[in-house]
């Protein structure tokens, strides 16, 4: 993960997504998750919210080709009065945004700081950065670990994307445009250039 920068809600999400969720909420204060699945207005700012954020996961920091969804940062189970609010969505992978589901405590793009969340560019897991007190250690590794963000398909994925920069298949600013959690890790590590040739 690295810091997102929270983008403005677009023109149009009132009369797309609030006006009509709010009149469900008014009429079904407290809905179970059935309901909700018949009133997901948020799908209707999907591709606003690609565009915002240019197909990039929030968490995994990885583009987004295909299988986007609007994740609720604070569970629309818990919090239903943020099921319609534009400062609730994170653009998210559909498969984190599975392993998420109403689970609380992870920490948010939005509010995360630079080197919290760092690369270990020999086995190509996320863990906690260094120098970081206890209690914000354990929050960082309950996200890792809730997210699954040390999975096997995206540890597969950062390390291609990175043999792909190492052995020339792409450029520096295309990683860091598409991979931008890989591509701040190689500058923070000084590994823009040395990592030049290194993997095969």
């Amino acid at each position: 993960m690295i810091p997102v920068s929270s983008q403005p809600e677009p023109a149009g999400f009132a009369s797309k997504v609030r006006t009509p969720g709010l009149s469900f909420l008014a009429s079904c204060p407290s809905p179970t998750s059935k309901q909700f699945s018949k009133n997901s207005f948020w799908k209707n700012c999907l591709e606003d919210l690609r565009t915002a954020y240019n197909s990039i996961c929030a968490y995994s920091a990885c583009w987004l080709p295909t299988d986007y969804s609007v994740d609720h940062f604070l569970p629309k189970a818990r919090h239903p009065e943020l099921a319609y609010e534009w400062s609730n969505y994170r653009l998210c992978s559909s498969r984190i945004n599975h392993d998420k589901g109403d689970k609380m405590g992870l920490l948010d793009p939005f509010s995360i700081q630079a080197g919290w969340f760092v690369l270990d560019c020999a086995s190509f897991y996320v863990q906690p950065g260094d120098g970081l007190e206890n209690a914000l250690i354990g929050q960082i590794s309950h996200t890792i670990d809730v997210l699954k963000l040390n999975s096997e398909p995206l540890v597969e994925l950062r390390f291609e994307i990175a043999r792909d920069y190492s052995q020339g298949n792409i450029t520096l600013s295309f990683l860091q445009n598409r991979y931008p959690f890989v591509g701040s890790e190689l500058a923070r590590q000084n590994l823009v250039t040395g990592i030049l040739g290194r993997i095969k």
